[in-house]
């Protein structure tokens, strides 16, 4: 509640710390009730590390992930027990791996299209389904935001907005397409989400009533890719996961000639070097930029080095 992080956040920091208790368990021997603040030295921790990488075989990020939880626990022991203060530099000291950098997964425009022409309209949940993937590709939303999303954080008059919350509660403001807007309008007024009372309610909900998972978000989004690659196979690729959708915007933004900046605000990137990775990952942009710096280096246009009379004449002088 102090430090006002996300529930994931706190969920992540609960994982690391019941793994850390299996581990103390199951590898030295040590049940949960004996263990102390003196157990979790330097030693430890790194090999709790290992265990997590090669034992249970996750990545590196993942691996990363859990020591900064671990690292956050000990930074606030330093403070609260000064007396551990030896100790906890000693495991903040255990140091993060270089992980690979991550491969920026996205789809085509057509692509999009193509996923974006499979829910049943005629359907009650089809056309929720439509909703929802419009409203997460228009937005550039996380997965998580589309799921908290309830009825007060949607605007519907001109200009029409959605208020997304991402990590430690960071509200922003995002606008949305005119036709995504009339997507959202219908199916406010068949779902009858504008009684005052429901403004609280999950604007995306489930049968049980109940607001719509991660996991059942991606559910959708994979039952429905399934049925596009079916119909075209060459335009997706084999892994499409819901924060794909987003790369997707954000490429699609960029190739569009959108500055990096607004590109940053609209995804809710705290550093614009978080968002330069989509101009890092366009190999298409990176041509054209070559392209237009040297326009006679192209395909069939390289200059021919043996028909530059002065450079032969530099080059021939070099024997002498």
């Amino acid at each position: 509640m102090q430090a006002g992080v996300s529930p994931n956040t706190i969920y992540s920091y609960r994982d690391t710390f019941s793994l850390l208790l299996r581990f103390c368990s199951d590898e030295r021997n040590l049940a949960p009730e004996k263990i102390c603040i003196k157990t979790l030295d330097r030693e430890l921790i790194s090999t709790y590390m290992e265990w997590i990488e090669l034992g249970r075989g996750c990545s590196i990020s993942t691996r990363n992930q859990r020591l900064a939880a671990i690292h956050a626990f000990f930074r606030y022991l330093q403070i609260e027990a000064p007396e551990c203060i030896h100790q906890c530099q000693q495991v903040l000291s255990v140091p993060y791996k270089k992980a690979p950098k991550a491969f920026v997964n996205y789809l085509t425009l057509e692509a999009v299209k193509t996923i974006l022409a499979k829910p049943d309209n005629s359907s009650f949940s089809g056309r929720r389904d439509l909703v929802l993937l419009c409203l997460m590709y228009d937005s550039g939303a996380r997965v998580q935001e589309i799921a908290d999303l309830l009825v007060c954080d949607v605007r519907l008059q001109e200009p029409a907005t959605v208020k997304l919350t991402g990590k430690g509660n960071k509200c922003r403001i995002v606008p949305i397409m005119s036709q995504t807007a009339k997507l959202l309008k219908v199916y406010v007024e068949e779902r009858k989400l504008m009684s005052p009372a429901l403004q609280m309610h999950p604007f995306f909900y489930n049968r049980m009533n109940s607001k719509l998972t991660r996991a059942g978000i991606s559910y959708i989004l994979e039952k429905y890719v399934v049925a596009a690659r079916e119909s075209n196979p060459g335009i997706i690729p084999d892994v499409i996961t819901p924060h794909c959708i987003r790369h997707s915007k954000a490429m699609h933004l960029l190739q569009s000639n959108v500055n990096l900046i607004y590109i940053r605000d609209l995804l809710g990137h705290v550093d614009i070097k978080t968002t330069e990775v989509y101009a890092r990952a366009d190999a298409a942009a990176k041509r054209k930029a070559l392209e237009d710096a040297d326009p006679n280096v192209s395909a069939g246009k390289i200059p021919s080095w043996n028909r530059d009379e002065n450079l032969l004449s530099w080059l021939k002088s070099l024997g002498k």
